[in-house]
C-alpha cells in the first residue's frame, strides 16, 4: 500500500455520493460510497490506495467505489462509448470485484447521465463488464453479467476449519461449494431460516480460517422457497466486513451452483435482515461453453452527497450506517 503524503480529510470539496444498492421493495439496501477519480485530481493529484481504504470508515459504509474514464471504447459495443474503470475498496484493501458496488456504480452513472436508460462498459478486474441501468422516479434498476463462475466441492479439511468458526457443529455439507467470481468463497446451506438467523460466528476465528484457505468469506443460505427466494448471510471478516448487507457476487455464485444442482435458472436472494438493512439481489443463471454465466440485477437509490473534509459529520448531523 502507498503512504499518503497528507490525510484524506485534507482534500477540500471532494464529492462522495452515498448509493443504497440492492434495495428490497424500495427500502434498505447497502450504503456504498461512490467517488469519481477525476474530482480528486482537482487538488493536484489522484487519491492514494491508503486514502481509498480510508473512505469507507470515514463515511460509515462497508465499501467504496472509485470511477475513472480509461479512454478506450468498450469492445464490441458498436460505437465509441468509453469504458469506465471501476475499483472497489474496503478498509482492508482493494477487491478484484464487488457486485453490489457494481450496481451502485451503474446507478450513479445513469443518474449523472441525466436519467432514462443508460448503458456502460465497466472495466473490473481485467475484464469489461457490460451494464445497464434504467432510472425511475425513486430508484434505479441496474443489471450486469457477473460470470463466469468457477465451482468446486470443498474438502473435508476446509469444512473442518470453517464450520466451527461459524458456530456450526453440523451443516448440510452435501450442498456446500467453493465458488469463485473475483475471489473464492464458501457457499454453505443450513436447514432452516431460523438456523440462519441464529448464526453467531467467531469472526476472528473465521478470518483466520478464511485467510489460511484463501477465501473471501462464508456465504450461508437457507433452502430456496418454491418461488425461488433464498435467505442468506455473508460473513467476510478477511476484508474488514464482519457481515455484508448485500453481496451480489455471492448471490451470482449461488445461482450458478443451483443451476448445476437443480437446473434452477433464477433466484432472488434476501440479505441484511440481521443488520436491520434488508436487501435483495436477483440472479439469473445459464449454461455456456465457458461455464455458468449469471446476470445480476438490483435496485439502487441515490442518497446524499458528502464533501471532504466533512465526511465524518454529514450536513444536518446525519450519519451513514453500513
Amino acid at each position: 500500500m502507498s503512504n499518503p503524503s497528507r490525510p484524506p480529510a485534507a482534500r477540500t470539496g471532494l464529492p462522495v455520493t452515498i448509493v443504497h444498492a440492492c434495495l428490497r421493495e424500495g427500502g434498505g439496501g447497502s450504503p456504498t460510497a461512490v467517488l469519481e477519480e477525476a474530482s480528486s485530481s482537482l487538488s493536484g493529484r489522484l487519491l492514494t490506495d491508503d486514502e481509498r481504504r480510508a473512505v469507507p470508515a470515514l463515511v460509515g459504509t462497508s465499501h467504496a467505489v472509485f470511477l475513472s474514464q480509461d479512454g478506450e471504447p468498450a469492445p464490441g459495443s458498436g460505437h465509441d462509448r468509453p469504458v469506465v474503470t471501476v475499483r472497489f475498496f474496503t478498509a482492508e484493501g482493494e477487491l478484484p470485484a464487488c457486485g453490489h458496488g457494481t450496481v451502485a456504480a451503474l446507478a450513479f452513472l445513469a443518474r449523472r447521465a441525466g436519467g432514462g436508460e443508460h448503458r456502460a462498459g465497466l472495466r473490473v478486474g481485467g475484464r469489461v463488464v457490460e451494464g445497464r441501468a434504467v432510472c425511475g422516479a425513486s430508484f434505479v434498476e441496474a443489471a450486469f453479467e457477473a460470470g463466469p463462475v468457477g465451482l468446486r466441492e470443498p474438502t473435508a479439511g476446509e469444512l473442518a476449519l470453517i464450520l466451527p468458526a461459524l458456530g456450526l457443529r453440523t451443516a448440510v455439507t452435501s450442498g456446500a461449494c467453493i465458488a469463485t467470481v473475483g475471489r473464492p468463497r464458501l457457499l454453505l446451506p443450513v436447514p432452516t431460516r431460523s438456523a440462519l438467523a441464529a448464526l453467531t460466528p467467531d469472526l476472528d476465528r473465521l478470518a483466520a480460517a478464511c485467510d489460511r484457505l484463501g477465501l473471501l468469506g462464508a456465504f450461508v443460505h437457507a433452502p430456496m422457497s418454491p418461488s425461488g427466494r433464498v435467505a442468506a448471510r455473508m460473513f467476510a471478516p478477511p476484508i474488514g466486513v464482519p457481515e455484508d448487507i448485500a453481496n451480489a457476487n455471492s448471490s451470482a455464485c449461488l445461482a450458478a451452483h443451483l443451476l448445476g444442482r437443480q437446473e434452477t435458472t433464477r433466484i432472488s436472494v434476501d440479505m441484511g435482515d440481521a443488520l436491520g438493512c434488508p436487501s435483495t439481489v436477483t440472479a439469473g443463471a445459464r449454461h455456456t461453453s465457458q461455464g455458468p454465466m449469471v446476470d445480476v440485477s438490483g435496485a439502487a437509490r441515490i442518497g446524499h452527497e458528502l464533501r471532504w473534509p466533512g465526511l465524518s459529520a454529514p450536513p444536518g448531523g446525519r450519519t451513514v450506517r453500513p
